[in-house]
């Protein structure tokens, strides 16, 4: 049987780090009150210290940075491959009799 991931809204997400950051709360603590794994609240409280606003843009959403990059990395790897095909066609027809 496959459970169903939960999805939080972010300003749950920046409540609960509020519970640690300015009440006192320690993470293990603010975790098992809220019902979350305390490893989802630590990443959370991470993200939120690294990127500020720009933390949990939403389902399917990534940074623009990360976006960027990821977008880089895919033109990176279709390069590759075209590379690849074009030093195969140019051995394939250097050694070709004429």
């Amino acid at each position: 049987m496959t459970q169903k991931r939960k999805h939080y809204s972010k300003q749950f997400k920046i409540d609960a780090v509020k519970l640690v950051t300015e009440q006192g709360y320690n993470v293990s603590e603010a975790a098992r009150n809220l019902g979350i794994h305390h490893s989802s609240l630590r990443r959370w409280k991470r993200q939120l210290e690294t990127d500020g606003n720009q933390s949990f843009p939403g389902k399917g959403h990534m940074a623009s940075d990360k976006e960027e990059l990821y977008g880089l990395r895919k033109e990176n790897k279709r390069l590759r491959m075209e590379r690849e095909i074009l030093k195969k066609a140019a051995a394939f027809f250097a050694n070709e009799p004429k």
